[in-house]
């Protein structure tokens, strides 16, 4: 049965969901930006499947959150909680290309072998020293801590290396007691500096010129159609909802500058 959601602010109440303080810390270092919803469809807002057996079938939940600002076209988070299988946290937030400024990204991914954890500040222009120089000189310090508490997540492939930049956060922990130690000690406390310096370059920002500005907007939708076309959850949400819903909600709501 649907909650009760009539736009994208509205709380997100997936129970058991493990990724709620992050979503939650977010939500109240947005406040002081007067956020408006972002425009999604009911369809979008709220989604619930079965999976499994016939005599024991496994609930799904999937909600979005949203929200812009003066500087932000967009920030969205895909909540999904899969019973005790699989645990999404995925967390995009897209600055108007008026302000010269990075993509924010945090996908947090509970799977049965496993958490992922992804976390960045991602360049629109990454060979431009003007866009990179300045965000890259603050984030490689705060990556350099945390990164150097966690296992490495492992290799990243060649064509998705031009999307991230050398503050990229990148780890995947066990399950257990260890995996929830390290969320809780080190991967809270990575998510909120990460915030905290994507939200500072927020509130600093100025107007760019309409020459760079497009500039900007040309590597914005580079990097949003590379995100659309290559999106790992696209085989996981259309199990759980199907391919027709799943393309829609990827193409108009996650990655939506095409």
């Amino acid at each position: 049965m649907q909650l009760n959601r009539n736009n994208s602010l509205d709380p997100i109440s997936i129970s058991n969901w493990r990724w709620a303080s992050f979503l939650d810390e977010t939500i109240k270092k947005f406040s002081i930006f007067q956020p408006s919803p972002y425009p999604i469809e009911n369809d979008f807002l709220f989604r619930e499947s079965f999976f499994g057996s016939s005599s024991n079938p496994k609930k799904v939940v999937l909600e979005t959150w949203g929200l812009k600002t003066k500087k932000i076209r967009q920030a969205r988070c895909v909540c999904l909680q899969a019973g005790e299988i699989t645990s999404v946290m995925n967390l995009v937030i897209s600055p108007l290309n008026h302000y010269d400024l990075p993509f924010f990204g945090a996908d947090f991914v509970t799977l049965p072998n496993g958490h992922l954890i992804a976390l960045d500040l991602q360049p629109a222009l990454k060979d431009d020293m003007i866009h990179t120089q300045y965000v890259l000189g603050k984030l490689k310090s705060i990556h350099a801590n945390w990164q150097s508490k966690l296992p490495s997540g492992g290799d990243i492939p060649l064509e998705a290396r031009q999307y991230f930049s050398p503050g990229f956060l990148w780890s995947r922990l066990p399950l257990g007691a260890e995996g929830d130690k390290l969320i809780c000690q080190v991967i809270k406390s990575a998510f909120d500096e990460y915030l905290n310096l994507f939200l500072d370059l927020v509130s600093n920002a100025k107007k760019i010129s309409t020459e760079r500005s497009s500039k900007l907007l040309n590597g914005q939708k580079k990097y949003m159609r590379y995100r659309a076309e290559k999106d790992p959850a696209r085989g996981m949400l259309s199990g759980f909802f199907g391919n027709e819903w799943t393309e829609r909600y990827i193409n108009k709501i996650l990655f939506d500058l095409q």
